[in-house]
């Protein structure tokens, strides 16, 4: 089955109005880090979340609020601006405790020339005695306003129930050009990702600028690579989380980690000018929480002038210890040093997640570990070890029968990771372990 483009809901609204409050109350999940501050940094400002069996992308759009009266027409229309363009309702919140303020009618005056569904939405509503105080809010234009406390989670129901009765059905992604490999180009802006998907297609396919973010929309390129198809999927830069600049690269955000979802293999495109920084590693996360596989790809090597590969390399696994098995290849996409290496290591990485080991096999190698290691124990319960066999692939995954999965810890798991490693490579490839207790 195709993977299905999900409706976009945004959530727009003034600073410190509880978007991000909203976000983690209908993603039903701690997702943005909420303090009762102005401007507050967040973790992350889009999350998957279903309501009445309806999923959808729920996108905090960041607080509309600016000093100045040239900043506010310019930041408001242009955060606006491309939420009404991309989203497919938009969910207008503002603040009881507050009131009705100048830059909520300044948003409302930019809401009210889309033909998208807007839901006016005020927060803060912790009780019916609060109701009156909502009354002015009826000025805006958009009729009765939903009162709720997103904090206490009053009225959110019924907000819901209005929003997602307007969304459009789910729809399945366009078809990718061909079947193949499918390859997502991913990496912080500015760090040479269409340039690297120009050179390995050997022709000009994606506009190579010199200001980061020229790539807009996740473009699909086929390559033919010794009679397989390669799928290679250029996305937008990744900006560091709560650094996200109002508009477009935030839409980028979201198509690149969709990019990540529709792919097998993504390409992590490091600049070896800079350090590793914390969005590398997020972006490694991401892809290792989907069970994709990833490639490291330390690009502009050929500016280094003192080349230490070996001790590179030790340094991005030491900074991505939870991802040891990430292969590095160091290129210059510029100059075309080290690209050939790419692809037959992706061919390589997409034959070690097809791969599907007997099951006698399986059960042989994970017995004899836990024959030759300390088992894990509770008090005086002991981990007693039934079978295991390899239940899926892409990522492989391997399912362990014994007798409490709770006594499994972290530690114990890597190793039994490891162990099959060794023997079965699975190279630039997670490995999920699912632990399942007899009975």
């Amino acid at each position: 089955m195709k993977p299905l483009a999900k409706p976009i809901v945004a959530i727009i609204g003034r600073r410190n109005v509880g978007k991000s409050t909203l976000l983690n109350r209908i993603a039903g999940k701690q997702i943005a880090i909420v303090e009762d501050l102005p401007g507050t940094t967040r973790d992350r400002v889009f999350a998957d979340a279903t309501w009445n069996g309806i999923d959808f992308l729920l996108v905090d759009t960041g607080g509309l609020e600016f000093q100045g009266e040239s900043t506010i027409e310019q930041e408001v229309r242009k955060q606006a601006e491309i939420a009404i363009q991309e989203a497919d309702a938009i969910i207008f919140l503002t603040d009881a405790k507050q009131g009705l303020m100048p830059d909520d009618e300044i948003i409302a005056d930019i809401l009210r020339k889309t033909s998208k569904p807007i839901f006016l939405a005020v927060n803060k509503v912790d009780s019916a005695k609060q109701a009156p105080e909502a009354a002015e809010f009826f000025k805006l234009g958009f009729g009765e306003p939903t009162l709720i406390s997103a904090y206490h989670g009053r009225g959110v129901a019924d907000l819901l129930d209005r929003v997602v009765a307007s969304l459009p059905p789910s729809t399945p992604e366009p078809e990718a050009p061909a079947e193949g490999i499918k390859v997502a180009i991913v990496g912080r802006p500015h760090v040479g990702k269409s340039l690297l998907l120009n050179t390995l297609v050997g022709k000009q396919r994606a506009i190579v600028g010199t200001q980061p973010g020229t790539t807009r929309d996740a473009i699909d390129t086929v390559l033919d690579f010794g009679g397989q198809n390669v799928i290679l999927i250029d996305t937008a830069g990744i900006r560091r989380r709560g650094r996200i600049e109002a508009g477009i690269e935030l839409y980028s955000v979201v198509r690149a980690m969709w990019a990540i979802d529709r792919s097998d293999i993504a390409l992590l495109v490091v600049d070896a000018t800079e350090p590793l920084t914390a969005q590398d590693a997020h972006i490694a996360g991401h892809i290792e929480k989907a069970g994709k596989g990833i490639i490291v790809l330390v690009n502009k090597w050929d500016l280094i002038k003192e080349k230490d590969p070996q001790s590179y390399e030790e340094y991005v696994k030491n900074r991505l210890k939870f991802a040891p098995y990430v292969p590095v290849l160091f290129i210059s996409a510029k100059t075309g040093q080290g690209v050939k290496k790419i692809m037959p290591l992706v061919q390589q990485i997409s034959m070690e997640r097809s791969m599907r080991i007997p099951d006698a096999e399986v059960n042989e190698l994970i017995k004899t570990a836990v024959e030759t290691h300390n088992l894990p124990r509770k008090g005086r319960k002991i981990l007693e070890y039934y079978s295991a066999r390899q239940t899926g692939i892409n990522p492989p995954t391997f399912q362990i029968e014994v007798n409490d999965a709770r006594l499994i810890h972290f530690s114990y798991e890597r190793f039994l990771e490891n162990r099959l490693r060794e023997v079965y490579g699975f190279r630039g490839t997670p490995i999920r372990l699912v632990f399942k207790s007899r009975g």
